[in-house]
């Protein structure tokens, strides 16, 4: 009696099947996602409403701000603003003097002493007064009750609004030669101290006023910043059991450290600007051994001994000095992943 066989299907007999999808899936090539970049005229169109609201802006900012770059020629000048009464025809007539101007300015030893202070001045802020507001705004952002933070803020905020002039007429009255200080050390039978005429002191006593003029003002960028932590991830790390400084370590300040690192980079930028009021009034107290800058060497020689064309040549090896450190300061800032001034 013979049977039929009946053929088994490749699938009862091991081998794999594919199936029409799959097939289908396997020999279509992968669609690539193109993009087609928008041309200018496309982008204007695009965004031509905002171009129009800035465009104010961007005039202000040419005339105030880059016009004036122009008159950096007094740099390669004998400039002398007496020849016509119109600024421009004076710095057509004054002759040029080529490198001159920078010349005597690198063989002066009061410029390299003006160059000293400012840089020892700028250390010994980045290192006292700049981490303090950070300090400050984890200290009151810990604070639970929001009547008690708001008053410690407006209290820290306040003497932001005083000028240098009032500033260091306070700190005279505490640290000068009959201020305060003095007075009770002479009762005590001790000898008095005169903190604002002593030059080994002068950068810390510089550092502590701008402390408490405006520390209460980066507060408030560092607040800000922490305010848009959510609070979600405050309340599962101590569900998971971290503890107050564990919180602050692994939540608070990685949410700070990009601030940080753009105003790191920005004060960096800054150095060689370190409170020119705030030292010129004060300069005569010290001597312009330990109290001249930069911005008051520029000063001293432009505006009282009427030198304009060596001044602006100091200016204006300052102002390229300080575009390269922003530069290297955001470089930085990129390789540690921040993002800094601007992205890549």
């Amino acid at each position: 009696m013979s049977h039929s066989t009946v053929p088994r299907s490749s699938a009862e007999a091991g081998t794999p099947v594919k199936t029409a999808a799959a097939s289908g899936d396997a020999a279509r090539p992968r669609e690539k996602r193109v993009t087609r970049k928008l041309s200018l005229r496309h982008r204007f169109r695009r965004d031509r409403v905002l171009i129009l609201m800035t465009l104010p802006a961007v005039v202000l900012l040419l005339i105030f701000n880059y016009l004036p770059i122009l008159g950096n020629v007094v740099a390669f000048q004998d400039y002398d603003p007496y020849i016509s009464d119109n600024g421009i025809v004076s710095i057509l007539h004054s002759p040029f003097v080529g490198l001159e101007n920078f010349q005597r300015m690198f063989d002066d030893p009061d410029f390299w002493n003006a160059v000293e202070n400012t840089l020892v001045l700028f250390f010994v802020q980045l290192l006292l007064f700049f981490p303090i507001p950070v300090l400050l705004a984890l200290l009151i952002n810990s604070v639970v009750r929001p009547r008690v933070r708001a008053v410690a803020q407006a209290v820290l905020y306040l003497p932001h609004f005083f000028s240098w002039v009032l500033v260091i007429a306070v700190f005279q009255q505490m640290f000068g030669g009959a201020g305060m200080l003095s007075q009770l050390l002479r009762e005590n039978g001790h000898d008095g101290l005169n903190i604002m005429t002593n030059p080994d002191t002068f950068p810390f006593l510089l550092t502590a006023q701008s402390v408490w003029k405006d520390a209460g003002w980066g507060i408030i960028v560092f607040l800000a910043a922490l305010a848009s932590v959510s609070p979600d991830l405050y309340e599962a790390a101590a569900m998971d059991g971290a503890g107050r400084w564990r919180r602050m370590w692994h939540i608070t300040l990685p949410a700070l450290r990009p601030v940080i690192a753009l105003l790191l980079v920005l004060r960096v930028g800054d150095a060689l600007t370190v409170g020119f009021e705030q030292i010129l009034l004060q300069r005569d107290g010290v001597g312009p051994g330990a109290g001249e800058v930069l911005d008051t060497f520029v000063w001293w020689n432009g505006v009282r001994n009427q030198d304009f064309g060596y001044a602006a040549a100091a200016g204006l090896v300052k102002g390229v000095v300080s575009i390269g450190l922003v530069l290297a300061a955001n470089k930085v800032a990129h390789l540690m992943g921040e993002q800094g001034v601007y992205q890549k």
